[in-house]
């Protein structure tokens, strides 16, 4: 089998599961098979939005995050199903423990993604055998189709199960480079949202293969040192292995919410800012991590959505702190105009034992009070550890409920549990 491998390279999968909430649904209700159908959170209300619908759905133009009004009028008979995510939760266990039996080194992203590396695994044929078996034995097992993408890397594998869908399987080879994934829109390209094909576009770059060959120097100082990044994925260059411990990572933490109805009333979405900022303050403290940036994003009436953030002087984790400068970050760049939508995120987060606090002229007097107390910690820690004494405020806190349309946590607070499975 090792014959069938490229010598010195890898083999590397991206399984994708198709339409996962819609389709765990169908597999425990067989009379939703071949419908159109829907999950949506809030189904009562205006903000009620599709988070997957059914590939039948699809058909209709039914799409992921549109409003459930919109949706409805598109495909009458569409059935919709709130989420049920211990259901979820379950079938993706139960995926990605049939992925472990075929090799050591999967590594979660989502709760209906993952990647495997197959360069180590023996027993089969071929490569392209085993992932036959993979997709077949997930399928017959859970009742749940999937994609699955195969190439020499992780950048590559995830292009490739994006481009048959579902239940397909696509191997993409460095060599199939230039005729496949160059002339790919830019906006196809993982990594490149919208924002940042707009910037592409504003350089004349609207391939991929227009990225591969571009000037590093100018998408460098647009784009930063994501641009150099782009620029390697899109020439096929991703040496990023595949890390099953990698589910531990945090790159940010978030809340959005759709408000009941539109408003400009500044008393109103200051509340919506404090509820929000307490459910991120949660999180954050349940992961023992502090963000060193604050974004804020508002939708407006008519679906321009903008999203801002800063830098903070000091890491921070409590909810009226987030609130504080969430509302000033807010004031600064609301238009005045209704507001839809408000979100809060906090990005570049620390472990709170690595967090170093930069002490200034209005921070400093009130933390030289605390030095004795500090310092006399920082002793029994060193004696008997650092879980020898904490403070209150970086204990986990309780378990979170996860609705859809409040909260969009659900994915991410999956993946930090995910080694514990039976929890």
């Amino acid at each position: 089998m090792m014959e069938m491998y490229p010598r010195g390279g890898r083999v590397i999968l991206h399984v994708d599961m198709n339409s996962f909430y819609a389709s765990v649904e169908a597999a425990y209700d067989s009379s939703l098979k071949g419908k159109p159908l829907a999950i949506a959170g809030n189904v009562e209300e205006r903000r009620g939005i599709i988070v997957t619908c059914s590939y039948e759905a699809r058909k209709f133009g039914v799409k992921t995050a549109m409003p459930l009004w919109e949706a409805k009028k598109l495909c009458p008979e569409l059935i919709v199903k709130k989420p049920n995510f211990e259901r979820y939760r379950a079938a993706s266990i139960g995926m990605f423990e049939i992925l472990r039996q075929y090799s050591e080194l999967v590594e979660p992203v989502s709760i209906d993604e993952g990647y495997l590396d197959i360069t180590e695994s023996t027993g089969f044929e071929s490569p392209m055998k085993l992932v036959e078996t993979i997709q077949k034995r997930i399928l017959e097992q859970l009742d749940l189709p999937c994609s699955i993408g195969v190439a020499p890397n992780k950048f590559l594998a995830k292009m490739a199960s994006n481009m048959k869908k579902p239940m397909g399987i696509t191997i993409l080879r460095k060599r199939d480079i230039k005729n496949v994934l160059w002339p790919m829109d830019i906006e196809q390209m993982h990594g490149v949202g919208s924002k940042t094909a707009e910037k592409l576009r504003n350089l004349n770059i609207h391939k991929i293969g227009d990225l591969a060959n571009g000037n590093e120097v100018q998408i460098r100082s647009l784009l930063g040192i994501n641009g150099t990044r782009l620029i390697e994925r899109a020439n096929g260059v991703d040496l990023r292995r595949v890390d099953p411990d990698a589910v531990s990572d945090f790159k940010s933490i978030g809340n959005s919410t759709t408000l009941p109805k539109d408003t400009t009333n500044q008393l109103e979405l200051f509340r919506v800012i404090e509820k929000l900022s307490e459910k991120v303050s949660v999180r954050l403290k349940n992961k023992q991590v502090l963000a060193t940036t604050i974004s804020i994003t508002i939708r407006y009436k008519d679906r321009k959505t903008f999203t801002r953030s800063k830098k903070l002087e000091n890491p921070l984790s409590g909810k009226e702190e987030i609130a504080e400068f969430s509302k000033k970050l807010f004031l600064k760049h609301w238009t005045g105009d209704a507001v839809r939508l408000l979100g809060i995120t906090g990005t570049d987060l620390v472990e709170q034992k690595e967090a170093v606090k930069q002490l200034d002229l209005f921070s400093f007097e009130k933390d030289a009070k605390k030095e004795p107390l500090i310092n006399a910690m920082q002793k029994l820690r060193e004696k008997y550890g650092d879980s020898i004494i904490e403070h209150a405020n970086n204990r986990p806190l309780k378990k979170e409920n996860h609705t859809i349309g409040t909260d969009t946590s659900f994915n991410k607070d999956f993946l930090r549990n995910f080694n514990d499975k039976e929890k």
